[in-house]
């Protein structure tokens, strides 16, 4: 009977039907018989989806929590079948509130649920007993005695891991302790969670949990070690004392079982290109044990040699670019050990390709070039495990090639390697026009998102514009053009992904009475807006005027919700934004969609009103609930206005020397991508966010503007301060030039916002000591 209607129960369409099923099922919990009772958890699973699934938007998560919590009050069944299929239930209820998921890692009643039944939802006595059971649910399945409920407690509790931060971080800690279980299935499934998490980006490992992980790489079984290793591809670990603590036990998984040899090398090759600042400090560390010995003679046959060789030859496809501080010859001994590594990266890149990289890089010191990173294009390994969980993976794009493909590198390969510098710049055009052809694939991935906003789905439309950045990462840039390319669509993406979460405060009422974080978004968004604008050059009309409509949108859910904006600010900024698309259409004939044609006629009549803003509030409400994105392609060669600062020689140990009250000049190497003489930059030099120096960089003095510009630049400092030490922060700004010149005002500093080309780079200082 019970299996009966939980298949055919959808059949119904009488609400009354299905509450009187599921409240007959939820009586049928307190059965005398295990049996009923565990069938009985089937059903009230069942139906209760079915049952939420009839309710409005903003009842379904009640109803969703109250069947959950129906679910957890069977977790202490004294029957183990009970409680199994108590938490394999569990895991099927998809969208639970934090605070009662927060209550379930908790056997104590947490303060915030005492805090929210004191606005008078329920009784005291009646709230303890309600609390009680579920608090610690998840908690009391991890503690079982028997080993099938621990594994399903587990895995149930990793399902809500990727829906709440705080609630993965807090269950990180019950997740590591199963991993000492007795139960090599329990260990597994343990695990196998922490590697969802990982997937999902939500695993921050601190140091306290390290050497639970590192055990696991040295565990008896064969199927632990792997997993573990490929938790360690995808972990973002923060500092490089944990870099380093993983890197050891990677070696020590090596040295004790040989035959890991290729996984722990494609591991390492994924450490080294996700944190290529930590990788590059360590093969600094470890150099000496790299180079020849014995009269000269190279010992490459280590297993230990060979696996930092492969960390080296990561580092310059990290995203931080360290490549330059990895010597050419390490890359040299690496060829030596071609078929070793090029079998344990055969997912990635084939033997030739492979081949070309190292050899470039091993020549780049002679060349004078920098490392054309396009010779090795690489797989993000969440792509590679999104197929597990029932994960949709991205679409493989032209640009990946692996060893079953053929290799846009072959005639390469075929050359005489003194012209392979020549040969790869002959590629570079038929590569661009391939990266336009992926990105516009994005870009329309990303309007498919929207579609999914503007459904009430913001949860899945944002982790399709993350696999969407993870495809991009996949794309390499074998030139600057194809960089700016590549830097516009991440930016586009991210822009797409604070819309969608400002989208669920205003248009759909979701968290909103969250006026602080709402506001806090608007931030980012504008700030993502404004780079999108001016930090990217040579847009057609129709691309200009794209972008020019995602800011109107912007200023119109600012003023949708009157109580986070200044609405003077915004309408100006509004006003203006129509005006310099009214000087679009006078230099030639272009479509402005329908959202651009109403907010015209909204600002006249808002201008044009005494009742300023409020009058047409209705109308902007409207507009924005109506807004429809329009499908965006790249057709121009965007470039990328950008910088690269770098203070040569200085760091916490070498600091530079300064008298306090005079002032002291810095030492900057500076690099500028695109910038013309028509932009103003700035130096900005703060010790603080209340204190802040500006200095002007008048590039007709330093020599004028090209492409590519590097120049030496001895920027003054004149706040020195009465301390034996001190440290501030160095950034290279541009003045957003169509910016309202009244909203920013800096005593001798730029008169317009700024937009940062670089991330600020920090400069030590130390007292000049006297002898």
């Amino acid at each position: 009977m019970e299996r009966g209607l939980c298949k055919s129960g959808n059949t119904f369409e009488d609400i009354s039907v299905i509450e009187g099923c599921y409240c007959r099922a939820v009586e049928l919990l307190q059965d005398n018989e295990h049996s009923v009772r565990s069938a009985a958890i089937r059903v009230v699973r069942e139906w209760g989806q079915m049952l939420i699934a009839t309710k409005e938007e903003n009842d379904k998560i009640d109803w969703s929590n109250q069947v959950f919590v129906q679910l957890c009050s069977m977790v202490r069944d004294m029957s183990v079948e009970v409680r199994l299929e108590a938490f394999n239930a569990l895991g099927k209820i998809k969208l639970v509130s934090e605070d009662i998921l927060l209550q379930t890692i908790s056997k104590k009643v947490l303060a915030i649920m005492k805090e929210k039944n004191s606005h008078g939802q329920c009784a005291a006595e009646r709230f303890e007993i309600l609390a009680s059971s579920y608090a610690g649910a998840f908690v009391h399945g991890l503690e079982d005695e028997f080993h099938e409920v621990r594994k399903s407690a587990c895995n149930s509790l990793g399902i809500h891991t990727i829906l709440y931060a705080e609630f993965a971080r807090q269950s990180l800690s019950l997740l590591m302790d199963m991993l000492n279980d007795d139960s090599m299935a329990v260990r597994l499934e343990a695990l196998e969670t922490l590697h969802h998490m990982a997937t999902f980006e939500c695993l921050h490992v601190q140091e306290i949990h390290m050497h639970m992980f590192l055990g696991s790489l040295l565990d008896n079984c064969d199927l632990i070690r792997s997993i573990a290793r490929k938790i360690f591809r995808l972990v973002k670990l923060p500092d490089l004392k944990l870099f380093r603590s993983s890197i050891h036990g990677l070696l020590q998984n090596l040295e004790r079982y040989a035959k890991d040899e290729a996984d722990v090398f494609s591991v390492l090759f994924f450490m080294g290109r996700s944190h290529g600042s930590f990788a590059a400090h360590v093969v600094k560390e470890v150099s000496q044990e790299m180079e020849p010995i014995l009269e000269g003679k190279l010992v490459l046959d280590s297993a230990r040699v060979a696996a930092f060789l492969v960390l080296a030859i990561s580092v310059p496809l990290s995203q931080n670019q360290n490549g330059q501080n990895i010597p050419p010859r390490l890359f040299s001994y690496a060829v030596t050990l071609l078929g070793r590594i090029s079998s344990a990266l055969r997912e990635v890149v084939d033997q030739d390709t492979l081949f070309a990289y190292l050899s470039q890089c091993s020549r780049s010191s002679t060349c004078g070039t920098e490392v054309e990173l396009s010779l090795l294009p690489v797989v993000d390994e969440a792509v590679l495990t999104h197929s597990r969980k029932d994960v949709n993976g991205p679409v493989g794009v032209p640009m990946l090639q692996t060893g079953n493909e053929t290799s846009k590198v072959q005639p390469v390969i075929s050359c005489e390697l003194e012209d392979l510098a020549t040969s790869i710049v002959e590629c570079q055009a038929d590569e661009l026009d391939e990266v336009m052809k992926s990105v516009n694939l994005i870009f329309a991935r990303a309007r498919d998102a929207w579609l999914l906003v503007q459904s009430r789905c913001t949860n899945v439309a944002v982790r399709a514009l993350r696999d969407c950045k993870r495809e991009l990462a996949m794309l390499t840039s074998a030139s600057l053009e194809s960089a700016g390319i590549l830097a516009f669509t991440l930016q586009y993406l991210q822009v797409m992904k604070l819309f969608a979460k400002i989208w669920e405060h205003i248009v759909w009422k979701i968290r909103s009475d969250e006026t602080g974080g709402l506001e806090y978004l608007f931030g980012k968004l504008d700030v993502r807006l404004r780079e999108l604008r001016y930090r990217y050059i040579g847009f057609s009309k129709e691309e200009e005027l794209h972008v020019l409509e995602l800011i109107v949108v912007a200023c119109l859910l600012r003023l949708s919700k009157v109580e986070i904006c200044c609405s003077p600010a915004t309408m100006k900024k509004l006003s203006a934004i129509i005006s310099h698309i009214e000087i679009l259409n006078d230099k030639g004939p272009i479509e402005p969609s329908n959202i651009l044609m109403d907010a015209k006629k909204i600002v006249h009549e808002i201008e044009s009103s005494k009742a300023g803003i409020s009058c047409s509030l209705f109308l902007i409400t409207n507009l924005v609930d109506f807004f429809t994105l329009k499908l965006f392609s790249l057709c121009s060669r965007v470039r990328h206005i950008n910088a690269e600062l770098d203070i040569p020689g200085n760091d916490s140990e070498n600091p530079l020397p300064f008298v306090s009250g005079l002032p002291v000049a810095i030492p900057l190497d500076i690099t500028l991508y695109n910038v013309s003489s028509k932009n103003r930059l700035w130096l900005t030099i703060r010790m603080s966010q209340e204190s802040t120096q500006f200095v002007f960089l008048d590039l007709n003095l330093l020599g004028g503007c090209n492409e590519i510009k590097k120049f030496t630049f001895m920027a003054p400092f004149y706040r020195t301060p009465k301390a034996r030490s001190f440290s501030s922060w160095i950034g290279i700004g541009m003045e957003c030039a169509l910016e309202d010149c009244h909203l920013v005002k800096h005593c001798g500093g730029p008169k317009r916002e700024l937009v940062y080309l670089c991330q600020e780079k920090e400069v030590h200082l130390c007292l000049v000591r006297r002898d």
